[in-house]
């Protein structure tokens, strides 16, 4: 109750600095704006209940449009940026958004043939690298595949080698089918890199398959055959889903694109 109230208040503080704005002229006009967008911001800053209905409202928009084609999908696209966007600005710290609508960005961008270099990529692109601000690593591998569209290398292998290092790569093979990276798939580089992740997939010896034979007792009869201890199965990876990231109410397997 008492929340509401003061948020009540500072809400009538804000419509008044608007209308005094209204009436006046330069920079006492601007003023009085920027008195009511710090207002308005104070009410809505932090609501999480608020950041996260229009994250999950986004959220639904995204997927909606991956259903669709044409304008009804880029009608969608454009609402689910909307969406990300107003999120962010009550919550800037809100990863799912940060990533989810770089996410957004890349989709419409293909939907609409851009080219690599269009603003459409350069907006994913600074999203994701927001949310890499906000959680390391968390969208490195979506940034490594605006790179390897791009035709830049090095800034792609970085971005893979960062995305590996905080543990938010995809599978190897995902990795191979993401048809994102291939420019990149046949530089030796690369080819390198996705060997040296398959071999950190193998699973390591379980400490019963490290030690030694068992000692065969000595016996004047022909000695029985060894035996081994059976293999345990690695256990499976969890599936990897749309470009990660991690966050909000959905899975973080849902952010990879």
């Amino acid at each position: 109750m008492i929340g509401s109230f003061f948020r009540k208040s500072k809400l009538k503080a804000a419509i008044s600095h608007v209308n005094k704005a209204r009436k006046r002229e330069g920079a006492e006009a601007d003023h009085h704006f920027d008195s009511a967008y710090k207002g308005f911001s104070e009410v809505i800053d932090k609501d999480l209940l608020f950041t996260e209905t229009l994250y999950n409202w986004g959220f639904a928009l995204l997927h909606q449009a991956k259903t669709k084609t044409g304008d009804e999908a880029v009608k969608l696209y454009q609402e689910a940026i909307e969406k990300f966007s107003f999120c962010r600005m009550i919550n800037a710290d809100s990863l799912g958004a940060a990533i989810d609508g770089g996410v957004v960005y890349m989709d419409l961008a293909r939907l609409k043939g851009a080219a690599p270099k269009d603003s459409l990529y350069d907006n994913a692109l600074a999203l994701f690298q927001e949310a890499n601000l906000i959680q390391s690593g968390s969208a490195s591998y979506n940034l490594a595949c605006i790179y390897a569209l791009r035709n830049d290398q090095e800034a792609c292998l970085s971005a893979l080698e960062d995305s590996r290092d905080h543990g938010s790569l995809p599978s190897v093979d995902d990795i191979l089918a993401d048809s994102d990276l291939d420019n990149m798939k046949s530089h030796h580089w690369f080819i390198d890199f996705v060997e040296s992740l398959k071999v950190q997939e193998k699973p390591e010896p379980t400490p019963e398959e490290k030690t030694a034979e068992p000692e065969v007792e000595a016996s004047s009869q022909q000695p029985a055959a060894e035996t081994k201890e059976p293999i345990a199965e690695p256990e499976k990876a969890a599936p990897v889903q749309e470009k990660p990231t991690t966050v909000e109410t959905p899975t973080e397997e849902e952010y990879k694109k």
